[in-house]
């Protein structure tokens, strides 16, 4: 990957809210509408962290973090579609982890729709075990046009997990 990581700024929003919808035009087969605005975007930039990956101050990957009470989490997980498979997403999912485990977070969480097949492979290469799954949000209902729920995948991070591999 080349590029640096860094945090994004309100300014990043409108960039990121269209690197996201891009991204995520591969759910279109299910996914009624964009997966984001600026308005959410906005807001979550408030609450949480969106990291980053600059090249030649173009960005051309994106990544949610949350620091939980209990975990750390990432999800929004996008990069420019010509720039996929570049690794740019695995250093991002590494960053992610590095951030919060240096915030005290032991455990790495995120979720994924069940629809795309070819994402569970993806993480568990990255570490991620299937540990459960949750609803579809019914006020989201209108969004999906198919059934469709939730798979959650967790992982351990921080210096203890290191020690539980070796």
């Amino acid at each position: 990957m080349s590029g640096e990581i860094g945090t994004a700024t309100e300014a990043d929003v409108a960039t990121i809210t269209g690197l996201i919808n891009r991204a995520y035009e591969v759910e279109s087969f299910f996914k009624v509408g964009p997966r984001t605005d600026e308005a959410e975007v906005a807001s979550l930039m408030r609450e949480h962290r969106f990291l980053v990956v600059r090249e030649a101050s173009k960005i051309t990957g994106c990544v949610l973090v949350e620091l939980r009470p209990n975990d750390g989490y990432f999800g929004m997980l996008s990069v420019e579609p010509a720039r996929q498979r570049e690794g740019i997403g695995r250093g991002l999912v590494a960053a992610a982890e590095a951030f919060c485990a240096a915030n005290g977070r032991t455990t790495m969480t995120l979720v994924l729709v069940n629809l795309r097949l070819e994402l569970p492979p993806l993480y568990r290469s990255f570490g991620y075990t299937e540990t459960g799954t949750e609803p579809w949000p019914e006020s989201q209902r209108e969004r999906a046009s198919q059934p469709c729920h939730f798979i959650v995948m967790r992982k351990p991070i921080g210096t203890d997990a290191v020690a539980s591999r070796r």
